[in-house]
């Protein structure tokens, strides 16, 4: 689906600079070689330091690097066949730092005596504007990966083979300074360090009818096998592991679309899919004082659908309505406290769900404006989500399992309008409800007491039923306005504002110290464009009003004790996951397309 080759040579590029020393660019060359072959190659790289300081080496972290290319060949072999042979290949790094923004006065690291925020966060005021940590191991990831793809397009009198093949490979290496301080002895040095190993191969065959006929079908049969390595080491003082684990599914699957307009105007859908999906696994726990490992395999078979109906009522107004069932398969939680009772129950059972959807799409003023609307209910059951579970023997544990359902619903909001000649407006809005119907049995999260709802028990629990789903605000929405007035004949002046909102939400069920405020975001840029956008130049403030939220927050009250008469409590221990805009910063872009 990325660009094409093109009859004659084209080029893009784009520069990117900003004042907190971000940096990259990106550009993509098209053209023939000859009359029956084409090419396509881009390639783009950006680095940004981070907008948070290491205290301990004196470096920017919360940053990225990335290297990223493509390239395609199109050959026309004969007017019925086409190949394309596409391949990617990425290459990054990132670094982690989350900073501490609360924290209980006088708390010690795991109980240590002396090892309060003075010995472990040197140099460093805990706030909510706190941008500095203090690491003294090392914390970030390191990736690369590559993959290709042939597609094959071949016509048989009215209708289209179409042939997609692909292999990818990726690996990913993480290290996590585990305590987050630097704290003095080995519990100042505590690390996790892991990698990702993935490799993926797919085949698909589609048969498509012509796409201008009344009644229009896409048969096909796909092939897909996944393998999958995870090593993981943590130590060596607290929370200790070391394990290897591997996982690998095959899936063979046949599908189905019918499009037919049976009375005009009015097109109906069918649309289904039967597939079989194996899984399998293993897991080696070196931390035992014997090793042990486990391994197991399972296969399910599946069915989905999906009817439809359209009507465009108008040459610009349509309306439509669809109800779908998902599948989401089978899967082993393999993380650390895997262990013979978690292998005797199996694997996790599929999720499924039932999805509504209604909406209009509409234009008015001879097509200069836009309005969509669209209403949405998804029901899902047997949820996979982390749970307290209660295996055979008797004994519960904490892992990924099956926890109850889940329903969204709300409305979605679309409207672009061309005001003037110069003068553009669009905006979204998205209304959502998501709530756990059924989750009885949630692990309580840390500092939760029974007076907020924690059961005490082995292990205590809470109950989730009726509460909203983790990460998903009521409301966002996003404006933007553009005016772009001619300043000569050959030269377009450009002055653009953009706005996004996010109502409240809770990064973990419940928990006061994972709660995120509603904020808003004000982005501006001026500059200016040649008149038929062969190149554009502008400068930008990103969160012009400078306003702070997190991408995420993280309560590790767990790592941190306060002492009393009564004895030794976890206390508040909060980090924040900072975002790239969390203070406001200026830069300039240049594009050119010829």
């Amino acid at each position: 689906m990325t660009t094409q080759p093109t009859s004659d040579f084209h080029v893009k590029a784009n520069l990117l600079a900003t004042d907190d020393s971000e940096y990259g660019g990106n550009f993509s060359v098209t053209g023939p070689i000859s009359e029956t072959l084409g090419y396509v190659f881009s390639a783009s790289y950006s680095n940004w330091g981070g907008n948070v300081r290491n205290v301990i080496d004196g470096r920017d972290v919360n940053g990225r690097e990335t290297l990223s290319t493509r390239a395609k060949l199109k050959w026309k072999a004969s007017p019925d066949v086409v190949f394309t042979l596409s391949g990617n290949y990425m290459n990054g790094n990132t670094t982690v730092g989350r900073p501490f923004i609360r924290m209980t006065p006088g708390a010690v690291l795991r109980r240590q005596p002396g090892l309060t925020a003075d010995m472990t966060l040197p140099g460093i005021t805990v706030d909510p504007r706190n941008q500095k940590v203090a690491n003294n191991d090392r914390a970030g990831t390191k990736y690369w990966g590559w993959g290709t793809m042939l597609r094959t397009d071949i016509n048989i009198g009215k209708m289209n083979v179409l042939g997609l093949t692909s292999y990818d490979k990726f690996r990913m290496d993480d290290y996590i300074d585990h305590d987050d301080t630097a704290a003095s002895g080995t519990y100042g040095r505590n690390i996790q360090v892991g990698a990702f190993k993935s490799r993926l191969f797919t085949q698909e065959i589609r048969l498509l009818s012509p796409g201008t006929d009344a009644f229009r079908y896409a048969l096909g049969v796909y092939y897909a096998n996944v393998g999958f390595q995870r090593p993981f080491l943590r130590g060596p003082v607290f929370s200790t592991a070391n394990w290897f684990a591997t996982s690998g599914s095959r899936q063979i699957a046949a599908f189905g679309q019918i499009d037919w307009e049976f009375v005009k105007n009015l097109t109906a859908t069918v649309g289904g899919r039967a597939q079989n999906e194996r899984v399998k696994y293993s897991f080696l726990d070196k931390n035992l004082a014997v090793p042990a490992s486990w391994a197991g395999r399972a296969s399910d078979n599946a069915t989905t659908y999906r009817l439809g109906l359209q009507y465009q009522a108008t040459r610009d107004v349509m309306l439509f309505g669809s109800y779908a069932t998902g599948y989401k398969g089978q899967t082993y939680d393999l993380t650390t406290g895997f262990n013979s009772n978690r292998a005797d129950a199996g694997p996790i059972r599929p999720e499924r769900s039932k999805d509504k959807e209604f909406g209009v799409r509409t234009q008015f003023f001879g097509r200069r404006m836009t309005f969509n609307v669209t209403y949405f209910d998804t029901d899902y059951t047997d949820l996979q989500a982390q749970s307290i579970e209660t295996l055979a023997d008797g004994t519960s544990n904490y892992r990924l399992t099956n926890v109850g359902g889940l329903n969204t619903k709300g409305l979605e909001f679309e409207t672009a309008a061309r005001i003037t000649h110069d003068l553009s407006v669009n905006g979204s809005a998205t209304y959502l409800d998501a709530t756990y119907t059924s989750f009885p049995v949630a692990q309580c999260y840390p500092l939760q007491t029974a007076a907020l709802g924690c059961v005490a028990g082995s292990p205590s629990y809470q109950n989730l039923t009726g509460t909203r789903a983790i990460q998903s605000p009521e409301w966002k929405a996003n404006a933007t306005v553009e005016y772009a007035p001619a300043l000569t004949e050959k030269l377009n002046g450009v002055l653009q504002g953009s706005w996004q909102y996010t109502s409240s939400l809770h990064y973990v069920a419940r928990d006061p110290e994972t709660f995120q405020k509603a904020f808003s975001i004000f982005n501006v840029s001026v500059g200016v464009r040649d008149a038929k956008r062969r190149w554009e130049a502008t400068l930008f403030v990103n969160n012009l009003f400078d306003k702070q939220y997190f991408q995420s927050l993280v309560n590790t009250s767990a790592n941190f004790n306060v002492s009393s008469a009564a004895g030794s409590a976890n206390a508040i221990a909060t980090q924040g996951v900072l975002p790239r805009d969390f203070r406001r910063y200026a830069g300039i872009r240049f594009g050119m397309n010829y």
